[in-house]
């Protein structure tokens, strides 16, 4: 049991200046006991927070927050830096755990400036904090930290861009090289700052001085007296300048420094052997099942090609397969947009490519998917993981609003599958065809079996799953289980049989269907796994406007949900199976 003694004193960064050396050494072994205490028990970023400890550490001693601000990108980096600035209790305490966000976020702290958990952005944030404090005359620090392999972010070029010519006062970019993304770094930037380590710093070949910005180095990016060192020279500085720091990513646990990418992020684990304790079950999985699906189309089809931007952990590839799978697969490093375009190009020139990633990353080439893909209807294929509104819960990651953006796109096929025999059913048929791009959902529930159709030549045709009376279901992708208990439930209660339907495609409507549902059916229920707003069940609605059809449309605000109970948020948006039914019963005769 540790007794976080130095901890304990750290209610800010004030009190981090009143400590010795001796102290700060010790300081930064305790953290990384907090780091532990929390980590293991519910699990977050790893790698990223156990390299940063001397360097945040450094930063508070030096520096002074708030009114020096700090601008950390992705900012799954930034638990030390909570840690210090009043949030220790998220750490050492496990019923304050909830307290803690696992990101910057302004309403946790002062310290904190933007809720960002996106990469890239830190030093196009810190150029708009520099120019609004030169317009109003202020004095004090910016500081942009980044990592983890976000230079390669168009962002974070176009920063560097901006932060080289046009801000001619104080920014402070650190850079933390832990030579590391969550897989390997990919880009030719990095082989310049491999050169750049290698010469301590002095390679007349330098990205930054390219860039127009002042340059130093410290090699030793985990010694906190280099550290306060380094950020004393640069502190107060009137210009721009890049602080390159060599950090060991999940550094003071052996298992996580010799598998980085194993360790950029983990569930709740046994700090012994590095196990986790928690599982889900020993059956199949949807990201098992898409990796191996890749390696089995590689091998049967020489023009299928994989790109995925710095996400191969989306489709489950490890880093055997990723090296198997040869020039049929590219890692173009956090640059969506750089994927989508390059995938029109390799559809173009006859390649079958596949662009693989999360839904709340694919947000950054919304403009190559309705300009370099749509607009030249280019046969790409891209497959998007955790969609589900019970995946991922942190409002920096959520997927519920990839419906509502990317099924209003011209020319792009939205799928939704609802099995696995479905889910590659519509991968080989979207991979073969030449006709459209298309954008497939991979699906967030537990796995399920059922036969489905292995031709979607014929868009936007609903399947009638059971027909019925009354009352017709839509449920759409994830949302179809649901749809299954929602009809069972009416079976019992309400005593007739509604029409259940599969939807399928999520970007059109299926008029001749919706057409014939008048003959028996009183009302339309939709259920999708998305915002409500410019999603699939406003389609059926506006379909059904001028009939004498009920709707309801079932499915979340446009808001941005932050770390809810899944469950509650069904509850709070009337979407159980009691409270559908009370709404049936409220409306049909």
């Amino acid at each position: 049991m540790t007794d976080y003694k130095i901890i304990q004193t750290i209610n800010g960064p004030e009190d981090v200046k009143k400590l010795s050396m001796e102290q700060l050494e010790e300081l930064a072994s305790e953290i990384r006991e907090a780091l532990f205490n929390r980590l293991t028990k519910i699990g977050g970023h790893f790698g990223p927070n156990f390299g940063m400890v001397e360097a945040e550490i450094a930063m508070h001693y030096v520096f002074s927050s708030p009114k020096d601000k700090f601008v950390f990108d992705v900012s799954h980096q930034s638990y030390p830096h909570k840690i210090l600035t009043g949030r220790k209790n998220g750490y050492i305490s496990d019923e304050h755990f909830s307290e803690d966000s696992g990101y910057t976020n302004p309403e946790e702290s002062e310290h904190d400036f933007f809720n960002v958990g996106h990469t890239s952005t830190s030093v196009s944030l810190a150029t708009g904090l520099a120019k609004a404090r030169d317009i109003k005359g202020d004095k004090e620090n910016i500081i942009a930290i980044i990592g983890d392999g976000s230079l390669s972010g168009g962002e974070a070029l176009e920063g560097l861009n901006v932060a080289g010519s046009e801000i001619n006062s104080n920014l402070i970019i650190i850079v933390n090289d832990n030579e590391q993304s969550i897989a390997e770094v990919h880009g030719g930037m990095y082989k310049n700052l491999a050169e750049l380590r290698e010469t301590g710093g002095t390679a007349s070949n330098n990205l930054f001085k390219a860039f127009g910005l002042d340059y130093i180095y410290e090699e030793n990016g985990n010694d906190i007296a280099s550290l306060i060192s380094l950020f004393r020279k640069v502190k107060d500085t009137d210009h721009p300048i890049v602080v390159h720091i060599h950090t060991q990513k999940g550094k003071g646990y052996e298992i996580a420094e010799k598998d980085k990418e194993g360790w950029h992020w983990c569930m709740p684990f046994d700090r012994e052997t590095g196990k986790p304790t928690i599982s889900f079950g020993d059956g199949e999985d949807y990201t098992s099942i898409t990796a191996e699906y890749i390696m089995q189309k590689a091998k049967s089809d020489s023009e299928f090609l994989v790109i995925t931007p710095a996400m191969p952990g989306s489709a489950g590839l490890n880093q055997e397969q990723r090296k198997e799978l040869g020039l049929q697969y590219v890692d173009v490093g956090i640059a969506e947009e750089q994927a989508v375009a390059m995938a029109s190009g390799a559809a173009k020139n006859g390649a079958k490519p596949l662009v693989v990633t999360n839904t709340t990353f694919i947000q950054r080439a919304y403009d190559q998917i309705s300009h370099d893909v749509c607009i030249n209807n280019s046969s790409v294929t891209i497959l998007l993981n955790y969609n589900s509104f019970d995946s991922l819960t942190d409002v920096t990651h959520l997927g519920i609003f990839g419906l509502a953006a990317y099924t209003n796109v011209p020319n792009l096929v939205v799928l939704a599958p609802t099995s696995k025999d479905e889910y590659l059913a519509m991968l080989d048929w979207s991979v073969d065809q030449k006709e459209h791009p298309v954008m497939i959902l991979i699906p967030g529930n537990q796995v399920t079996y059922r036969e489905a159709d292995k031709d979607f030549n014929r868009l936007n045709h609903f399947k009638v799953e059971e027909a019925g009376e009354k009352v017709a279901i839509l449920a759409l992708g994830d949302f179809y289980q649901r749809g299954e208990q929602l009809s069972a439930k009416i079976k019992a209660e309400l005593g007739f049989t509604p029409t259940l339907i599969n939807p399928r495609f999520a970007s059109g409507i299926d008029k001749e269907l919706l057409e014939s549902l008048s003959e028996r059916h009183q009302m339309v229920i939709t259920m999708e796994d998305g915002i409500l707003s410019g999603g699939f069940g406003e389609k059926i609605a506006s379909f059904y406007g001028s009939s004498d059809m009920k709707v309801k449309n079932y499915g979340l605000d446009k808001k941005f949900y932050d770390r809810y109970d899944p469950n509650e948020l069904l509850k709070e948006v009337g979407m159980t199976p009691v409270q559908i039914i009370a709404d049936i019963c409220n409306q049909i005769k």
